[in-house]
């Protein structure tokens, strides 16, 4: 027979579960926090860098913004890690899918998405010993060598001082194969013919930029870059950009047009950026001329300008170059673009203001003029032969650079776009009634998140940007933003952003955006669910947000309430921390705001998270 339990004995080991029950609980807390601290999650590298960044990456201040509404879920879904291998996979450019096209035009650089079956449903992981980069401008200059392990680069273009390897960072120098006396030497020949300092020029299109120095240079003049470079045998080209906290993606001028509105940019540049200018009849330069507005300018700096000396020094044949420069030449005179400039191995030309005038005037046999495409339509869109300068005169009586005022003035003033009546659904009244929501929405979300304009973002990201009043109302020497306009948008309003002195792109989130893992410090998304709800999975659409998000940037998410808790079950299972929030002007409102921020872990590494 068992003897009897003793009642004490129950007690005393009750009294031991309970005190190693609160101890482990206890050190659990303790290691959390140490974990959040920064030691031991990177290197004294990391420590220096983040020591001036304002504070604990647990950025939600405790206002009384929680909902009470019940997002109780079943058990979710937890996503595991990807193989360290995938630390730099750019779904739609990887290296080994891009092999299996044709070279020809470029076609192989192209996006080429993997199908359903190929997606990874995995967190892409940081590499290891990646640590958050250097604030702007110090970023212009320094990249942590852990973020991007490439050095082939500081050997390749050691001698045009593109950028060097120094200890455990990068240094950008300035330099560049055409301006080796450094990139603020180069812009000031530029700006000696355009007019760069008033503001006039404000937005500018780099065709094959490299490490994108000319864009981060002319940061400090209130000029915008819009950068890309092909993912090629140059490894690091645009994720060097992006770590420099300078705006670039992948992207290649090949078969199809760019991502890009008409009539978008005052200025588009090609620096020995090897695009065959003159090849095709001309139909990259018509594509310049398409995204170019009137009175735009066009530098090309390098081959085939002034080969007649340097031929030599570029081991090319002399009559190559030539019939080279002469392509350009026609095509030029073809588009009635006005040569302003040539010296040494820079070339300027200016779109003319009467473009239409003047086609008009040529020989119609030579001239080719689209019917009935929108000159805005572009995604997937292939080039074609036609101009379409006629087609923009009646579809945008207005948008000349004669319309638009200077920067910083054209950021809150009325874009031609919308005072001409081209973007249906949008008047004078309308617009400023949304510039002036996004200013509350803004002013809600400093209240939310402390070091939104602190300098702790550098690299933003727009994910439905609309009229870009988001981009506006955050308007700021210490950051950028990358509108992004879907595909599937009610209204192409990627113009009227561009008209305000902003950047953008169109996308389809569908798929996966063209650019490097852990580019942007934080991701904003408005409406963006209930536009994409029921036409792909939403669960890509957040691993595409976890994969272009760096370890301990911000999310934040705007939408309908219903759908927010859709989108949290989902969150839940990957490593975010996050929390729901009521509207700004109370509880009664249907949209809510969901607030999150990604934790730090690495490739083999331990998460901040207890999952």
């Amino acid at each position: 027979m068992a003897p009897k339990p003793n009642p004490g004995d129950n007690r005393t080991r009750s009294s031991i579960q309970i005190f190693i029950v609160a101890g482990l609980c206890c050190f659990f807390y303790i290691l959390g926090a140490w974990q959040r601290s920064g030691f031991g999650k990177a290197d004294n590298l990391a420590m220096e860098i983040t020591k001036n960044t304002g504070g604990d990456c647990n950025i939600i201040s405790n206002l009384n913004f929680e909902t009470h509404h019940d997002d109780s879920v079943s058990e979710k879904k937890v996503f595991k890690p990807c193989a360290p291998k995938y630390t730099d996979y750019t779904p739609c450019q990887d290296q080994r899918r891009a092999m299996t096209f044709p070279r020809d035009n470029m076609i192989y650089r192209e996006r080429h998405c993997p199908p359903e079956e190929e997606k990874l449903h995995c967190l892409i992981p940081a590499p290891k010993g990646y640590v958050t980069p250097f604030p702007w401008p110090k970023s212009r200059d320094y990249v942590p060598y852990a973020n991007a392990p490439y050095k082939s680069l500081t050997v390749e273009k050691a001698i045009q001082n593109w950028v060097q390897y120094e200890g455990n960072v990068f240094r950008f120098p300035g330099g560049g194969t055409q301006f080796p006396q450094g990139a603020d030497k180069y812009i000031d020949q530029l700006a000696s013919v355009i007019p760069i300092k008033n503001g006039t020029v404000r937005t500018l299109l780099d065709t094959g930029c490299g490490v994108a120095s000319l864009g981060a240079y002319l940061w400090s003049r209130n000029v915008i870059a819009m950068s890309f470079a092909p993912r090629d045998s140059h490894e690091a080209q645009v994720q060097f950009a992006l770590e420099r906290g300078v705006p670039a993606v992948i992207g290649v001028l090949g078969t199809i047009k760019v991502p890009y509105p008409s009539r978008a940019f005052d200025m588009a540049h090609c620096s020995r950026c090897l695009i065959p200018w003159g090849a095709n009849d001309g139909k990259y330069l018509m594509e310049v001329d398409r995204v170019l507005r009137p009175g735009g300018y066009w530098v090309l700096s390098g081959p085939p300008i002034n080969w007649k000396v340097n031929y030599k020094a570029w081991q090319r044949p002399k009559e190559e170059l030539q019939e080279e420069q002469r392509q350009i030449e026609e095509a030029a005179k073809m588009l009635c673009w006005e040569k302003k400039y040539e010296k040494g191995e820079i070339a300027i030309w200016q779109k003319r203001m009467d473009g239409d005038s003047c086609h008009s005037k040529q020989d119609e046999s030579q001239v080719t003029f689209c019917k009935s495409s929108d000159p805005d339509d572009v995604w997937y869109v292939p080039l074609d032969l036609q101009l379409t300068n006629r087609q923009f005169e009646s579809a945008y009586p207005d948008t000349s650079s004669s319309a638009l005022k200077n920067f910083p003035e054209r950021l809150y003033a009325v874009p031609p776009r919308v005072a001409s009546g081209s973007i249906p659904g949008v008047s004078a009244e309308k617009y400023q009634e949304d510039s002036n929501k996004w200013k509350k929405h803004v002013k809600a979300y400093k209240r939310i998140n402390r070091l939104l304009d602190s300098g702790r973002y550098r690299n933003i990201m727009d994910m439905n940007a609309g009229l870009g009043g988001f981009a506006a109302a955050l308007q700021s020497p210490k950051l950028w933003v990358m509108n992004v306009v879907p595909t599937i948008a009610e209204r192409s309003t990627l113009g009227a952003v561009y008209e305000r002195g902003l950047i953008g792109i169109y996308h389809d989130w569908c798929e996966a955006f063209s650019t490097y893992p852990r580019s942007y410090d934080l991701i904003h998304a408005n409406g963006l669910f209930s536009l994409y709800n029921k036409k792909c999975n939403l669960e890509d659409i957040l691993l595409e947000m976890d994969r272009i998000l760096r370890p301990e940037g911000a999310v934040i998410i705007r939408d309908e309430v219903d759908v927010l808790i859709k989108v949290k079950k989902i969150i839940g299972g990957m490593r975010w921390d996050t929390k729901m929030m009521d509207h700004e002007d109370g509880p009664l409102v249907p949209e809510k705001i969901l607030v999150a921020v990604k934790q730090y872990w690495v490739a083999g590494g331990n998460s901040t998270s207890t999952q």
